[in-house]
């Protein structure tokens, strides 16, 4: 196939992969004014619709970010933090202004601290060499501060244009959709100041005569949990609506599998609760430490689920790491799936998750 371009935001256009950057069914090739996917769902549908691509891709397409005089806002995933900030985005962003925005807040306990949850990401952010000038907790799909994040967007951009910027997943498509209805007070604004022309897989919608909010396509990051399994057991471990805590009164030796996707090991401490925050949809399932190994090789994908066959053929193997706890309530963080809180002294832990998707610690949000 000869080199085509998007003529609305000037990707290559490809024809076999519906999740990539630039792709239209080749029954479209021969249109005069060709578009992708995405530029078509926006034009035709008023829908903003989220494409991935491969952080090199990225790093390679954002250069016109840096050089530009903007502010940049970065849509981060509450539940998938570690997979979801992009540590590269200093290089990728210059000096322009960061505003950190948390998306799924309405899936959070109604007890969690919100002020202890907007430290915590600062204090992530700040680790990852990211320095945000806010940080701002939304629900993209209720519209939870959305109206408050669009008067900080406002204020801070100072005529200037808007990059947001974030990897697959989290949300960025819908916060659009969102920050464009509240903004505007339509829902038929993207269709009516639709224009071609833009370049780099960026999509343009004017905010006003002079500049516009600039939608990026979404990074693959491999940190990511969603990277290594299939859409079915992506819509098992992806919370719909607000998760329960789920309470297991633990003896030290003995182990909780969160499907096969991830163990906490209860090595050293007093009888305790081990309080569970997943997905509602993801089983749990209690062992003994002795057996939890024979557990796994015997029926993981079975009893064990998900992962399910598909799953299982990219998954990496459970590596693990030991967390030696003192007191104070703490949270065992498994990126992309969830957490367990735990208050005990002297208390050991070992968490498994797939090698790549590190797990850390925090301060309990509760």
């Amino acid at each position: 196939m000869e080199n085509l371009y998007c003529q609305g935001c000037g990707v290559g256009i490809q024809t076999k992969d519906p999740e990539a950057a630039g792709f239209t069914p080749s029954s479209s090739l021969e249109k005069e004014n060709l578009l992708c996917k995405r530029c078509f769902r926006l034009k035709h549908y008023n829908e903003i619709q989220d494409v991935s691509i491969t952080d090199d891709d990225f790093l390679q397409m954002v250069s016109s970010i840096r050089g530009a005089n903007g502010l940049v806002v970065h849509v981060i995933d509450i539940f998938d933090v570690n997979g979801s900030l992009i540590k590269s985005l200093p290089r990728i962003t210059g000096d322009n202004p960061i505003i950190l925005v948390g998306n799924k807040l309405d899936l959070l306990p109604k007890s969690t601290n919100r002020n202890r949850l907007e430290q915590w990401l600062r204090s992530e952010a700040k680790q990852a060499g990211i320095k945000v000038k806010n940080v701002f907790l939304i629900s993209s799909v209720k519209g939870t501060g959305i109206e408050e994040l669009t008067h900080e967007i406002e204020n801070d951009r100072d005529n200037k244009d808007v990059y947001v910027v974030g990897t697959t997943n989290v949300g960025k498509s819908t916060f659009i959709n969102r920050l464009i209805k509240q903004s505007t007070g339509l829902g038929e604004v993207i269709t009516t100041s639709y224009f071609p022309g833009t370049t780099l897989g960026f999509i343009e919608i004017p905010l006003d005569e002079e500049t516009s909010l600039i939608d990026t396509p979404g990074i693959v990051n491999k940190q990511q949990m969603a990277h290594y399994i299939s859409e079915e057991d992506l819509k098992v471990i992806t919370p719909k609506k607000e998760i329960k805590a789920r309470v297991y009164q633990l003896n030290n030796q003995q182990t909780l599998y969160f499907g096969g996707l991830a163990r906490i090991d209860f090595v050293k401490g007093d009888r305790q609760s081990f309080v569970c925050y997943f997905s509602n949809e993801l089983p749990i399932h209690r062992t003994k430490l002795d057996k939890a190994d024979e557990l796994y090789e015997n029926h993981v994908g079975e009893l064990l689920s998900p992962p399910n066959e598909k799953t299982m053929e990219h998954l990496p193997k459970l590596v693990s790491s030991t967390f030696k706890l003192n007191g104070g309530k703490t949270d065992i963080v498994f990126p992309g799936l969830g957490w367990v809180s735990i208050s005990g002294e002297n208390t050991t832990v070992t968490a498994h998750s797939p090698k790549g998707v590190a797990v850390s610690i925090r301060n309990s949000l509760l």
